[in-house]
Order: C-alpha cells, then sequence, then structure tokens
C-alpha cells in the first residue's frame, strides 16, 4: 500500500464518548436549589474522538473508529461528525462506527470550574465493546497515520490483545502510529508493553507516563519507554507544552500563552494537531507546534474542539501568539 494510493490522512481508533459540560462551576447546589452558570455544551471527546475533530479542522481526511451505544448519545456523535465535516476543510468518515445495543454511549458530566479545571464523572460504555476484527485491519490502516486512543478504556481491545495485532498490521504496512491512553492503574504497563514495539510516537500525560513508569523526570521516563520499544515519546505537559525525545533529539516545546477556560480534552487536541502536522509533512518539531497551538486554542473555549476553526487561523496564531517560558 503506497502513501500515493491511501485513501484518508488518518485513521482514529478508539474511545469516543459524549461530552456534558457546564462552565463555570463553584459547586453543587445544596439539596434541589439552582445555580445558574454561563454555558453548557455537549460534544464527541475522548482520546481518539477528540483528536479526530481537531485533525478534521486542521483539514485532514479522517476515518472514524468507535464504538458508541444504540441510543441518543450515539447519535449526536454520529451527527456531529456528519455536521462537522459539511463545514471543515477535511472530512470524518463513519463507515467504521460500530454500534451496540447491549451497552450505552460512554459519557462523561464535566463541571468546570471557574480556573479551567475539570473534574469528571464518567459512565464506561460502549467503547469497552469495541472490537476490530483482522479483516478490518486494512480498511482501518488504509491511511498515512494511525492514532490509537484510548487504551486503558477499551475493554475488548485491551483485554483480547487485539489493539497489539492491529498497530503490528499498521506497521507492517508502514502505516504511521501514535499512542494514546487514559486512566492508567497498576496493569496499564501490561497493557502497553506489547503495543509500544509498534508505536511510533507514545502520547501520554506527563503526569500519566511518570506514574506508570515510576520514574522522577521526563528523561527517566521517556527513556523507560523507548527501551521497551516506543520510537519516541511526546508527554504532553500543560502550561509547560511539551517534552520530546526521538532517537537523535530532545527538547521541550513551550506552551502558547492563552485565556484558559476549560481545559477539557487539550491532551487530546494536541495529539490531533500533531497528527495533521505529521500528515501535512512537518518535522517533529513543527508537528508538536502545530499541537501545541491546537492545543491551547481549545483551552480557550468550551469542549473538545473549541477555540479551532481550520489550519490558516492555527497557523496565525502559531506566528503570533506569546510563547511561554
Amino acid at each position: 500500500m503506497t502513501e500515493q494510493l491511501r485513501r484518508f490522512d488518518a485513521s482514529f481508533v478508539g474511545l469516543t464518548i459524549l461530552d456534558i459540560s457546564g462552565r463555570p462551576v463553584r459547586g453543587i447546589p445544596e439539596g434541589g436549589n439552582v445555580e445558574f452558570i454561563d454555558e453548557i455544551r455537549l460534544n464527541p471527546a475522548g482520546t481518539a474522538a477528540g483528536a479526530l475533530m481537531n485533525g478534521a479542522k486542521l483539514g485532514l481526511k479522517c476515518r472514524a473508529v468507535a464504538c458508541v451505544g444504540q441510543d441518543e448519545k450515539g447519535d449526536f456523535i454520529t451527527d456531529y461528525y456528519g455536521r462537522l465535516s459539511d463545514k471543515s476543510e477535511g472530512i470524518i468518515c463513519c463507515e467504521h462506527m460500530q454500534r451496540v445495543s447491549e451497552k450505552q454511549t460512554s459519557a462523561t458530566i464535566l463541571p468546570i470550574r471557574p480556573n479551567g479545571e475539570r473534574p469528571a464523572l464518567h459512565q464506561r460504555g460502549a467503547s469497552d465493546k469495541l472490537f476490530i476484527k483482522e479483516a478490518d485491519f486494512p480498511a482501518v490502516c488504509d491511511a498515512k497515520v494511525l492514532h490509537h486512543g484510548g487504551t486503558g478504556l477499551l475493554e475488548d481491545m485491551d483485554l483480547s490483545g487485539q489493539s497489539a495485532k492491529l498497530l503490528a498490521y499498521a506497521k507492517e504496512k508502514g502505516v504511521i502510529t501514535t499512542l494514546d491512553l487514559i486512566a492508567p492503574n497498576d496493569k496499564t504497563l501490561d497493557l502497553l508493553k506489547p503495543l509500544l514495539p509498534n508505536v511510533d510516537y507514545f502520547m501520554p500525560s506527563m503526569e500519566e507516563a511518570l506514574q506508570i513508569s515510576k520514574q522522577e523526570t521526563p528523561e527517566e521516563a521517556c527513556k523507560f519507554f523507548m527501551d521497551l520499544g516506543a520510537r519516541a515519546c511526546i508527554l504532553k505537559w500543560g502550561a509547560n507544552g511539551s517534552f520530546v525525545k526521538t532517537a537523535d533529539d530532545e527538547f521541550r516545546m513551550p506552551a502558547f500563552r492563552v485565556d484558559v477556560k476549560d481545559t477539557t480534552g487539550c491532551g487530546d487536541a494536541y495529539c490531533g494537531g500533531f497528527v495533521a502536522g505529521i500528515c501535512k509533512g512537518m518535522n517533529v518539531k513543527e508537528a508538536c507546534q502545530l499541537g501545541t497551538a491546537t492545543s491551547g486554542l481549545v483551552a480557550t473555549g468550551l469542549g473538545s474542539d473549541a477555540g479551532v476553526v481550520n489550519y490558516e487561523a492555527t497557523q496565525r496564531f502559531v506566528e503570533t501568539a506569546e510563547i511561554l517560558p
């Protein structure tokens, strides 16, 4: 499968949920009382969906590979993807969106604090039922990049070893692979070990990387994961930007100064921006800068794709925004 014949720029595989966000929330009213807030929004989210939507806004031709329920939340997500495709320079193909009746669509309630922090109330659901059969590997991997997002909350893919098989197939076919995870615990490292040898860019948060590796510094954490097979590590670091280590380089990419309203999905947006950069032929530093800009813009509004308009507007932001120290 040559790059010229690939149907899609990127396939985004994994955790897809519905977020119900409200801001600013200073506390839950006592009893049955009411407190008024400024904004409530529904939008698709998750380590696959958040990256997917921002990739599409940045002009990518995307394939969504996820599982949602046969419910109103699943309908909302698929309809939202269609509307986004209609008004975006990119597209979102839903041919490989799975629907199940035995589980509701995964969902999260997010009461966003005035400082942008977002405690979460999450209902696990249909994302745990996502299962990609080997017969579907060729279509799913018909892309320049495969972003696998959600290890830890993809029960059927995680426990069956199917994610490892998919990533191995992707690398065999020359696809660039990126990997993100969520909600790490004491079992997460065992899930990662069979995946990392077929991952080009491992993209956890700094907090997740240090927790899983039990290392004390970004350099040590990156070395830990690269010793397990990852070809490069990009550790998302909030206001510090990101720390990046490849086989022949190591650097911190600083963040941009923004007026933070909601940090929901900023890490997922970084992944979407980075994937877009790689698909557009950027080098790693340039792609990380685009990921940083995408993440920063998302923080300026409510929801996982807020603030991002298109590739041109994001590039203007890169050229004009203040860089944090």
